[in-house]
């Protein structure tokens, strides 16, 4: 297959996708850009997938329904949707005090700043405030997961 413009070898994805012009593949893997930047990103969100199984123990797909219940956005602000930096699992301390939570005690999808406590652009917005007294009393897991 013909290259574009670098002495190195081909892209071993562009190759195996059959593209008639094969990008160099300066990366490791040995990958174009493109394919490197894909490759990275799946293997960030398998990670990520496998921490929330693992300390919060409810799988990929129960934390997309949670997403999907809370209409893609932080439970609290509203705001945050989660397309640039994953919304938090927020759990309730009480239930399991060590670093792993046994799964029922999940109470929604939080962004950092609600999830820290940080509360400082609810206090201009009363129903944001009432959106997290509702989401501390009846938590939007409780619906999914029951």
């Amino acid at each position: 297959m013909p290259q574009s413009r670098s002495s190195g070898k081909p892209c071993k994805d562009c190759a195996a996708e059959g593209l008639p012009l094969t990008r160099p593949a300066d990366y490791p893997g040995p990958r174009c850009y493109t394919h490197h930047k894909a490759v990275k990103k799946a293997r960030k969100e398998r990670a990520q997938a496998q921490r929330i199984e693992r300390v919060y123990s409810i799988t990929e797909e129960q934390y997309q329904e949670l997403y999907r219940a809370q209409d893609g956005a932080c439970a609290i602000c509203q705001r945050a949707t989660g397309k640039t930096k994953r919304l938090a699992v927020d759990h309730d301390h009480s239930c399991c005090s060590g670093p792993v939570s046994c799964g029922k005690c999940v109470r929604g999808l939080l962004c950092g700043s609600c999830n820290k406590g940080v509360l400082g652009h609810l206090r201009d917005d009363v129903h944001a405030l009432w959106r997290a007294q509702d989401y501390l009393q009846n938590p939007p897991a409780r619906r999914v997961f029951s």
